[in-house]
């Protein structure tokens, strides 16, 4: 049985069998879906390393702040994904752990900035630097150009599938 508990791939003797496209992208499906699985994993584990109460869907939000710097909520919400209710629940649990703060956004008086305070970029940067120490680690066999070309269709799979 495969990791992702799909069996062994094959299906019953009544169904059709796929072309080989079909096994191509069934064999795609099932590698993404045991990557996304560990992903989740990973992500729980690195929330928690960030800490203890952190929910792993808000992992998300503190990474993309560290990246691109103080968002409206409404920016992180249209990034993660989520509705307006679930990212201003999500953030005033963030502003409670002492993660994030917001400001008054002084182009828009009715809108707010969410940024890292300075224990949640330190909090951040930690766990992530760790997790690229993982990568190497876990990776060190491998080509960086090989590296390079895996992240680059990663990139290409993330924006196709965003349209």
């Amino acid at each position: 049985m495969h990791e992702d508990g799909n069996g062994d791939g094959r299906g019953s003797a009544s169904q059709t069998s796929p072309s080989v496209v079909d096994q191509e992208f069934l064999s795609l499906e099932r590698e993404l879906t045991v990557l996304l699985r560990r992903a989740r994993a990973n992500q729980g584990e690195m929330a928690r390393e960030v800490h203890p109460d952190l929910e792993s869907a808000a992992y998300g939000l503190l990474v993309r702040l560290e990246e691109l710097g103080r968002q409206r909520a409404t920016e992180l919400a249209a990034y993660i994904g989520v509705g307006k209710a679930t990212m201003s629940r999500q953030l005033r649990a963030l502003e409670q752990l002492g993660l994030i703060a917001r400001a008054p956004d002084p182009a828009d008086g009715r809108a707010w900035l969410v940024d890292l305070t300075e224990e949640g970029r330190t909090r951040v940067g930690r766990v992530r630097e760790a997790r690229r120490a993982r990568y190497v680690s876990q990776l060190a066999h491998w080509d960086r150009g090989a590296v390079a070309e895996l992240a680059r269709l990663l990139h290409e799979l993330n924006q196709g599938m965003a349209k």
